[in-house]
């Protein structure tokens, strides 16, 4: 496991070497939030539904990909990616969920970076991929992605700063 060697609001791409793996957050999924999301985005009956869903394929209430998906980012924005240095993202690929999230799984992310590298065309910025993995209290792998990342490398001190 990877420390990261500095906090959040000075982490720049530097600070993302390629083969680093992370481990951080922890989110317990209610019901309610499960119903709640479901309800708004993703209103299947073994989302919304508890009595439904337990004769649904899953046997009983599960929450939303979509759902374990934004749990993923607020782990993801809250403990790994800069708040200083974010450039955005040109988008995530390999987005699999391959068991499902029930109500009062606890929720745990594992971050590796896969490749960092600058880029040739704006040499103030670099890529990073990274590979995202939850898992559940059991150690049951629940979410996976890979993000690419676009973030601005350190600040060069100017003289008299």
């Amino acid at each position: 496991m990877t420390e990261f060697t500095a906090p959040i609001d000075d982490r720049w791409f530097e600070d993302y070497p390629e083969g680093s793996v992370y481990e951080f957050g922890d989110t317990t999924v209610t019901e309610a939030e499960i119903i709640e999301f479901a309800g708004k985005y993703d209103p299947q009956s073994f989302h919304v539904d508890p009595v439904a869903a337990k004769e649904g394929p899953f046997g009983g209430l599960i929450a939303s990909g979509w759902h374990t998906s934004s749990l993923m980012m607020r782990m993801f924005a809250d403990h790994y990616l800069s708040s200083v240095a974010s450039l955005g993202s040109p988008g995530v690929d390999e987005l699999r969920w391959p068991r499902p999230v029930r109500p009062g799984d606890r929720l745990r992310m594992r971050a590796t970076v896969t490749e960092a590298r600058l880029s040739k065309s704006k040499p103030d910025r670099g890529l990073v991929r990274t590979r995202m993995e939850l898992f559940n209290g059991d150690d049951e792998l629940v979410f996976s992605a890979s993000a690419v990342n676009f973030l601005s490398v350190r600040p060069v001190p100017t003289a008299g700063s």
